[in-house]
Formats: structure tokens, sequence, C-alpha cells
């Protein structure tokens, strides 16, 4: 049996094997060791291996879902070895000492989950492949659970914001590659051909081309080839629910990275989870895959106008009709998963309850399309999914007569095909039951025969049908003449057999045998109906997602009385009234008022430089506006009085940050690391919020870095931009910078306490509060009092010497210093451009180079 293991845990590589031993799914070796620390349960051994002890645990088979899903979270990755034959089998095979044969039947990885208990209901479940192509990176996503696959290409240095974007559970790279994202899964390299990628997708969807699905680059189609290798791996050559490729075109979605996902906290908050992130503040979706949708929409907003303003048509349908929102609602409230239940059928792992799933949903989506189609007033983007809602009379039709109205989870006790849909199964199950009543006549008779009145005919999955009688009793049919055959001797109890009762056991094993084939039978015809038509159902899934993302839209800009948004494709930024939604709601709960703020960023004002004391509302007031943005091209309504978007490309946010211990950078350097992306990216059609940049420095350093970058965004980048700083000096760009604007949140010392306002208010602030501010934190009053008197010398110093940011007055603007330096370069390029080095003797180049570096000196 070890000898068994050990071949398989080598097919298994680093993956815990899951062993089976009868009921339960056992591991050993160091795999035992690491299922017991992450799953809590008891180490045990079993015999020896090389001298010592072979550690083991094992977990039941029932219930191994909740341990695999225990085992995936803790980032482990699982391979399943079932029994490939029955013991008889096994017998026939190698004799009475034959080993019964196991294999790996598949691969429980994060990424190609499937099954419900293992699944999040409202969050995506994205595998990812990626590779480079001649300097071109490519990607395929595929959520396995749905089907969906979407395949793309990006620049190098746009290969984090995308999987940052897609936030894959697993992602599976080339294994020499020297660029592949950290904590990926290594595949060989030849997965990654494009070729071989193009081959077998037209294989898994039956085409000779691929043109009818999108044209696909040679760099997304090597992706799509390590992907659907690395499927097919795992499931052991059984592929999962694949549907046709999309092409995800570039520029299509605003960009951003994933320092900005991570401090705007759109789909997980700063503790790691959905509470307390945007996605939960703003999800009224009453269907699971409506809450994925949402998130989708929230990670790649859209950049064009037509597609938002579709998207807001329809939202703002829903919003001004609210009894028809609630009907809406109600029908979908009760849907079933269905593009999930249909991954699972697909896949083979499907159950009679997954078809009911297909049957129900499928049934109440007709009754919303007919609910929706009564409607004169649809709007245009309503239309355009009606028609996904119906058109599945037939198969719906065949499920309502094959199945039953509450179908289980498991087939292999039958009871789900209905009665009357097959004449020969029914006569099958009234031969079974009428076998049942003989059995229960038997005992009655039994009793009376014997008159012992403590008879029993009972059943258990070693000796089938007995007869059982307690231990005092057991003698009276021990006699040769009583019919009965002694069977087993218990405790309390004798078990005994009888002709009779052995007659309508048989009739009942055979009967019942007979009618579980036919009901599975029947189980895979069903299964086929709904795999020829798994491309049809996935548009009704999608169809009936994107109406509960709209319907969930209005009911929370309902609840909020948030603002339909305008967009347009200028280069402005006009907020009235605009709100933090996840702190309005937070607040909500303590029973306080947000304060709303109103933003006015154009082409003559489009950089803001906002003062104040911290805790003033500087950071929430920078991050509502880039999530009101955010909200307004995802297509929904926002948290402001009113609101007109001007497009934006790419979305930045530098709002604060942690040291990366583990790729050994500081808070500052990861601080320059995220200032250089935006100032490298950012375009006259990007937001951007800056807060405190330079702070991780010395006071000098950290002020000439907000400076030249606050001036390279104003001239260079010449994008719109909300800038916090606590460097006062910085309001000297006021004079020089013709688009830059001076902002501060208000506050106010009132009898030696401080009152934030949370008001945004023009120019600048007139000090920074910090003292005030550390007495609200607590901080103990000698300490305040010592520092006040440290404050009050250092700002007669600065008085005294001209302050920090003497001499900034004659400082040339971004683009005139860059020109001073050029020209100084330039002055040694055209020296050395007039040298004929081959005339010049060892002597003259020495000389020669002591002369340029003291002309580089200056």
């Amino acid at each position: 049996m070890m000898a068994q293991y050990l071949a398989l845990k080598q097919q298994a590589g680093d993956c815990l094997l899951f062993y089976r031993m009868g009921d339960f799914f056992e591991l050993f070796f160091d795999d035992a060791k690491i299922a017991a620390q992450v799953l809590d349960i008891a180490l045990t051994s079993r015999g020896e291996h090389g001298g010592a002890p072979i550690p083991m645990c094992g977990v039941p088979v029932h219930s191994a879902e909740g341990y695999l899903a225990r085992l995936i979270r803790a980032g482990c990755r699982v391979a399943i070895a079932e029994q490939v034959e029955t013991p008889e089998e096994a017998k026939k095979r190698g004799g009475s000492k034959a080993l019964v044969a196991r294999d790996i039947v598949r691969f429980v990885t994060a990424g190609t989950l499937t099954e419900e208990a293992l699944l999040e209901p409202r969050r995506a479940n994205v595998l990812a492949a990626v590779c480079e192509v001649r300097g071109v990176i490519g990607l395929a996503a595929c959520d396995i659970s749905t089907g969906r696959m979407e395949l793309e290409e990006c620049a190098p240095d746009q290969m984090g914001a995308a999987l940052a974007r897609l936030g894959a559970s697993e992602v599976v790279a080339p294994d020499s590659w020297d660029q592949a994202p950290v904590d990926c899964v290594p595949r060989p390299n030849r997965s990654f051909a494009s070729d071989e990628g193009e081959t077998r997708l037209k294989a898994v969807h039956g085409v000779s081309t691929l043109d009818g699905f999108g044209q696909f680059s040679r760099a997304m189609l090597a992706a799509a080839g390590g992907l659907v290798t690395y499927l097919d791996h795992v499931g052991r050559g059984a592929l999962p629910l694949l549907l046709p490729p999309v092409a995800r075109e570039a520029g299509t979605h605003m960009a951003m990275d994933e320092a900005t996902r991570s401090s705007l906290e759109i789909l997980v908050s700063s503790g790691g989870t959905r509470r307390g992130s945007l996605v939960e503040t703003i999800d009224r979706c009453v269907t699971g895959a409506g809450a994925r949708q949402l998130a989708e929409d929230l990670s790649a907003p859209l950049t064009d106008a037509r597609a938002i303003n579709r998207r807001l048509e329809l939202v703002s349908w829903l919003h001004d009709d609210p009894l028809l929102r609630g009907d809406i609602r109600g029908i979908l409230r009760a849907l079933p998963d269905l593009g999930r239940a249909l991954g699972r059928v697909v896949a083979g792992r499907g159950s009679p309850r997954d078809l009911g799933q297909l049957r129900d949903g499928l049934s109440e989506a007709r009754r919303l399309h007919d609910l929706l189609a009564a409607r004169t007033d649809r709007p245009e983007p309503l239309d355009a999914v009606l028609p996904s809602l119906a058109g599945h009379g037939a198969l719906c039709d065949l499920y309502s007569r094959a199945l039953v109205p509450a179908p289980p989870t498991e087939r292999s006790q039958g009871a789900y095909i209905a009665e009357g849909y097959d004449a020969s199964l029914d006569e099958l199950r009234r031969v079974s039951g009428n076998a049942r009543r003989a059995i229960a006549a038997l005992e009655a008779k039994y009793r009376d025969d014997t008159g012992i009145s403590a008879l029993k005919i009972r059943h258990n999955g070693v000796l089938g049908y007995f007869i059982e009688v307690p231990a005092k009793h057991a003698d009276r049919l021990m006699a040769p003449e009583s019919g009965f055959t002694h069977r087993q001797t218990m405790a309390g109890a004798v078990r005994f057999n009888a002709l009779a009762l052995h007659e309508e056991a048989s009739r009942i094993a055979e009967s019942g045998g007979h009618a579980l084939a036919a009901e599975e039978a029947h189980f895979e015809e069903l299964v086929a109906h709904a795999v020829r038509a798994k491309e049809a159902i996935a548009s009704t899934a999608a169809a009936l997602a994107r109406i509960d993302v709209a319907a969930g839209q209005a009911e929370r800009a309902a609840e909020g009385g948030w603002a339909l948004p305008r967009v347009v494709d200028e280069p402005c930024l006009e907020i009235t009234g605009g709100r933090h939604p996840v702190v309005e709601a937070a607040l909500g709960v303590r029973g306080e008022r947000f304060v709303a703020n109103d933003c006015a960023l154009n082409s003559q004002d489009r950089l803001w430089l906002v003062g104040g004391p911290n805790m003033g509302g500087k950071s929430t007031f920078l991050r509502q506006n880039a999530l009101i943005v955010l909200l307004a091209q995802a297509g929904g309504f926002v948290p402001a009085q009113g609101a007109t978007i001007g497009l934006v490309d790419r979305l930045f946010s530098r709002v604060g940050a942690a040291d990366n211990l583990a790729r050994g950078r500081s808070t500052f350097m990861v601080e320059m690391v995220e200032t250089a992306a935006i100032l490298s990216q950012a375009t006259e059609r990007s937001f951007v919020i800056l807060d405190e940049v330079g702070r991780g420095t010395s006071t000098y350093d950290g002020l000439s870095l907000a400076w030249a970058v606050a001036e390279a965004i104003h001239s260079i980048n010449r994008c719109r931009c909300l800038f916090a700083t606590h460097y006062h000096e910085l309001s000297r760009l006021a004079e020089t910078c013709d688009s830059l604007s001076l902002h501060h949140v208000r506050a106010r010392e009132w009898k030696g306490d401080l009152v934030l306002l949370h008001e945004l208010a023009e120019g600048p602030a007139d000090k920074s509060y910090g003292l005030a501010v550390a007495r609200l934190a607590g901080v103990p009053a000698p300490v305040i009092k010592r520092a006040k008197s440290v404050l009050e010398k250092l700002e007669k110093g600065r008085a005294a010497t001209g302050g920090l940011a003497a001499g900034l007055d004659d400082l040339p603007l971004f683009a005139a210093a860059i020109e001073a330096a050029e020209e100084k370069v330039d002055a040694l390029r055209e020296r050395l451009n007039g040298l004929d080095i081959d005339a010049l003797s060892p002597r003259e180049a020495l000389d020669l180079l002591y002369q340029l570096k003291a002309q580089a000196n200056g």
C-alpha cells in the first residue's frame, strides 16, 4: 500500500495528497504534518518507513469539502487520489490479496474550484495565466465556476496593474521566466506556445478558426495555451466549462495600479476583508452573480462615454420607478446561482440539485422577461439584454417533467427523477415498494409465529436485511425446525435470516439497483441537454446579473440620495456636495453627519494644493473625489448633490504607504516608487490624488521633493490633481503655476481645544495645528508643553533666516530648471563631438579628461 501511495505522491508533486482509504482521505509523512497543523486535527502514526514511524492524519470523505476549503485558504494545493475499482474487481484482477487500484482524479487549487461549499458567493474566483512574447505580456483569465474567459495583452510595465484588476486567486506562468509574478504556479515553457494555445481553443469550442470570437494576438494565444493546459492537468483530462474567449481591448477600461486599488479600498479594506470596502458599502445586489458583476464593474470602470451612459440610463430608469424595481428585485431574490450551477454540471461535478437550479432559474428568468417586456417605456440597454432571458422553454419543460420539485444534492440514492417521466422506472419503484411492504408483513408474521413481540427486521450495509431478537429469546429461533438461520450474535441481541426474507431482500436489491441505474442514465441525458445549451444559459445568467447590478445601484442611490452623474469628454471634475460613501455609512451607524464638500477642477484650475491639520479631512476629501470618479465611470450614481465627470483614462492614488519588508522597501521607498509610477504614466486625461509626498524623509529633502513633484504634475503631466500637504512653503507655487490653486480644510481653536470643521475653503492654511492634534490624541501635557517651547524657538529662527523656503522665490520653474541642466550637458557634448580622438597623444588625452571633469563640476 505504501508503495502505491509513494508513486501517487510523486505524481502529486508539491500538492498535499488525499489518499482514499474506505470512508477516509488519509495523509502521510510531511503532508500529514502540514494538514494536522492547518486543520487542527490529531496527528498519529502508522507502521514504519525507513525505520521511523510514518506520520498520519485523515478526514472523513463525507465532510472533506470543509477541510479542503480550509487548506485552500491556507495556501495549500491538494491532489485527490480515489479508488478507481471496487474490491471485487481488484480480487478478480489479482486475487484475494490484490490492492484496490487508486489514481489521482483531480487537483484542487485556489483558482480551479467549482464546488458551492468552497466558493464565496459574492466574489469571482479567477484563474490567470501570464507570459511574455516578443516583449509583450499576454494574459488569459477565466472563472471556471461560470466559464467566462478573457484574453488581453499589455506592456511589461502594466502587468502588475492588469493582474491587480483581475484579482486572481491563482496565477500560472512559465517556469523559466525571470519576470514571473511573485507566488505564481510555475508550468513548463512549452505550455505557453501560441500555436498550441490556438489549437487547444479550437478543439475546446469545436471550430476550425477563432475569427468568429475576435482577433487574438500571439501573446494572448500563448497565455490561453498555458491556461487551458493547466486546467487539463488539474482536471486530469476533464476540462471545466469554458465559454468562447473574449478579447479585452486596450484603453477601454480605466487603468489603476495595485497601490491605487489598495489605498482606495475598492474590493478589500485595509483590514484585508470585504467589510469596510467600497463594494461592501454600495452592494445592494440580491444575487451572488450580481455582486460578482458589480465587483468587476468597480475593478474595471469604463472609459467610453457612450458605454457608461448606457449603464446609467438603465440605472436611472429603475431609480425613477421604485415599484417596478421592487418587483424585479423580488424575482431576482428567489433566483439560484445559474452560472455556477451550469459550471458544475458541465464540469461533470453537477448534482440533481444543480439541474433543479437550472430549471428554476431559467423559469424565473422567463417570468422576469414577461414583466419587463410588458413595459412600453423600456430603455434601449434593457432591450439589448431582454432576449437573453427567454428561449429556454423546451429545456424548462423537460426538466419540470423529469425532476422532482426539490432534487437532492446526492444522486447515489436516487429519488430525483419524477414519477410519470419513465414508466419502466415507475414499475421498478413499485416492485421495490411492494417488496418493502412485504417485509413489513413478514415482520408481523414472524412475531405472530414466534410469539416474540420484540422481533424486528433491520438492515445495514454489511448483512443486508436480517431478523433481530433479544438474546433471551434467541433459543426459540436456534431450533433446527424453526426455519431461521443464525447470522450474528451481539451483546444483547442475536441476528437471523430466513428464506422468505432472503427472497424479498433479493427482489428489493435487484429492483433498487435497476432503478438507480435507470435514474443515472436519465441524469446523464439531462446533463447532455444542459451542455448543448451552455452558451445560451450562460448568456441568461449574465443578463440577470447585469439587471441585478442596475437595480442594486438604483436601490443604493435611492437610499443615500445619490446623484446621476453627467459624463463628458472634457478635462474637468465638477462635484457639488461630494461625500465619501464608506465614511458616510460608518458615521451614519453612529448617528453622525458627514460634511459634504465641493470640488471643481478644469483646464485653468487643474491642481489643488490642500492644507490643514491632520484629522481635518484632507485624505477623506481626496479619496471621496477619486471614488466618485470611479463610481461614475463604473456606471452608477454618485454620493453627491451633482457631478460632471470628465472622462479619466488612469486613476492614481498615493495616499499613505506602509513598509514592504518582503521586497526590502521602507515606507519612504514605497512612496517614491508609487510617485515615480504616477509621474511616468499620468496623462492629461488622468486624475491623481497625492497625500503628503515627501513626509518620510528629512524636512529639506521632503519639501524639495514635494515641490518638484507638484511642479512636474502641473507643467509636464498636466493632469487633474488633488495634492494634500503640510508644507506651507508650497503655497508659493501659486505665484508661478497658473493652473494651481490653494485650499485648506478648516479648523478652529476654541478655549485651548481644536475644533475640526471638515470643511474645505479657498486659500492656504493659516497653521498646522500639529500640537493641538497631538493633545487630542492624548500625548501627555508635559510633552506638549515642551514641544510648544521648541516650536517657538524654531519659528524665531525661521523668521530670522527667512524660513525653510528662503531663496525659493528666485528658483526657476520646473521646465526652466531642466533646460538649464540640459544646456550644461550640451556644452560638454559639443566639445566631445569636436574632438579627433585618433589624433590625441596619451598625455593630451589625460589632460583633456582633467579639463572635462573640471568643466562638468562647474
